[in-house]
């Protein structure tokens, strides 16, 4: 009987499920309930994928259905799926002295996008650090709020566990209505954006700012440049946006000025997949929703805890159509050639990010039922399907009241979202498939535009 190796793309793909499935079993039992039974498979399922995928969309309230010790084991997924399930063993290799194998090495360097076949355990160790120190951090600073507000027992249980769903981009929360409560309370507001940023920044982006920093590197790295150069116009363009759009909202108008600063602030910080909202979706303008959706697509950077089509993604391929319109063959960026494969991919994920929300949307909008309320259309599941599979965990109301295909389609669609779209996608290819042709056909002029 032949052996079936698994490809590496399989292997990143079944890890995610299987650390998935072990979550949605604990999540079932009786002990994980505040009432005491056992929670349906396909909401515990719904649950811990949400949890793995770091995107927070439940079915269950968080605060109202888990018990302390379901909300931990939903804290423990979303830590382990925000660092990379790979983080974990590499961790215990290393406590344990083990030599990692190639095998191990070649799944690593996928798992955390490296281009380079060296260095990946001293990458996930730095990951493991960096991510330790800031959700430090993140735990001591929102303290000082919640600690007053809550006592101590509960107060460090909520720092703990907001410091950790920001910082990891997830959106869990166990107040309920998320921050609607700290609308007014910009420390508190101030503190969570800080963290998802800080996430969605990416692991390689604070690694090059350290090095920098402590001057052992000259200058940062094209991947960094282009990471911080994104996320800075988005936040710009987005608070700006969201200032003009939402100016005259009800819900913003009952505040001070400088409050509604900071909340038009946080809502361009959020939709960048961390799913955390300090004021209601369903009163936005269709303005505000369309661009929320816009910065919900983009999503984080390549290597963090964040998800989305990528900054670094967008940035390329904005650099490509940049210098296409100034004549040049190659996308240039700051005196840097970007290589044609990684545009080439840039555009193949835009693609298959793009047919994936269009194909989930008409699955959905033949299975959901669409409220008549506020003039809402297609664009409330259009938010639903865009905020899956970019792992950010806004809603609009759609989650609760899901049939059990659409729990399922938003399941997959947060799956996708966290592994990749591309990883997913290759880890469905018959390995004969993945050769390298060994002949090449004539080639022929193709129409376009």
């Amino acid at each position: 009987m032949k052996k079936t190796h698994l490809t590496i793309f399989q292997t990143i793909s079944l890890g995610f499920a299987s650390l998935i499935l072990s979550g949605a079993g604990v999540l079932m039992l009786p002990i994980s309930s505040r009432g005491g039974e056992i929670t349906p498979f396909i909401d515990s399922l719904f649950t811990a994928t949400s949890a793995v995928c770091v995107t927070g969309l439940t079915t269950l309230t968080t605060s109202e259905h888990w018990t302390f010790f379901g909300q931990a084991v939903i804290l423990l997924l979303i830590e382990i799926g925000g660092l990379g399930f790979m983080s974990i063993p590499v961790f215990f290799f290393v406590l344990s002295k083990r030599k990692i194998s190639l095998s191990t090495r070649m799944v690593l360097q996928e798992s955390i996008n490296s281009d380079r076949l060296s260095g990946e355990v001293r990458s996930i160790l730095n990951i493991i650090k960096i991510a330790t120190a800031i959700q430090t951090l993140g735990v001591i600073l929102l303290a000082i709020r919640f600690v007053p507000l809550f006592g101590w027992k509960k107060g460090l249980w909520y720092s703990l566990f907001h410091a950790v769903s920001s910082f990891c981009n997830a959106g869990f929360d166990l107040f309920g209505n998320s921050l609607i409560g700290f609308q007014n309370d910009p420390w508190v507001l101030t503190v969570i954006g800080c963290l998802i940023i800080a996430g969605g920044l990416g692991f390689f982006v604070w690694s090059d700012l350290l090095l920098l920093r402590f001057k052992r590197k000259q200058h940062l790295s094209l991947h960094s440049k282009i990471a911080l150069w994104m996320t800075a116009s988005l936040l710009i363009i987005g608070t700006l946006s969201f200032f003009i759009t939402e100016y005259n909202n009800l819900e913003f108008s009952t505040g001070t000025f400088d409050k509604r600063i900071f909340n038009t602030i946080f809502m361009a910080v959020t939709p960048r997949t961390a799913g955390f909202y300090s004021t209601d979706y369903f009163s936005m303008t269709h303005a505000g929703l369309m661009m929320t959706m816009i910065l919900m697509f983009i999503g984080g950077t390549s290597g963090s805890t964040a998800g989305g089509l990528k900054t670094t993604t967008f940035g390329v391929l904005l650099i490509k159509i940049h210098s296409t319109f100034k004549g040049r063959s190659q996308a240039e960026f700051r005196g840097r050639m970007i290589k044609e494969g990684t545009v080439t991919r840039a555009f193949i994920l835009f693609f298959l990010f793009l047919s994936t929300v269009i194909l989930s949307t008409m699955i959905l909008s033949v299975t959901e039922v669409v409220p008549d309320v506020n003039g809402l259309g297609l664009e409330y599941i259009v938010f639903e399907v865009i905020s899956a599979i970019g792992t950010v965990g806004l809603t609009m109301g759609l989650t609760p009241d899901l049939t059990f295909i659409g729990k399922v389609i938003i399941l997959l669609l947060m799956f996708i979202g966290r592994v990749g779209v591309m990883t997913v996608f290759f880890s469905l290819i018959v390995r004969a498939n993945q050769r390298e042709a060994k002949f090449k056909y004539p080639e022929e002029t193709v129409i376009i535009g």
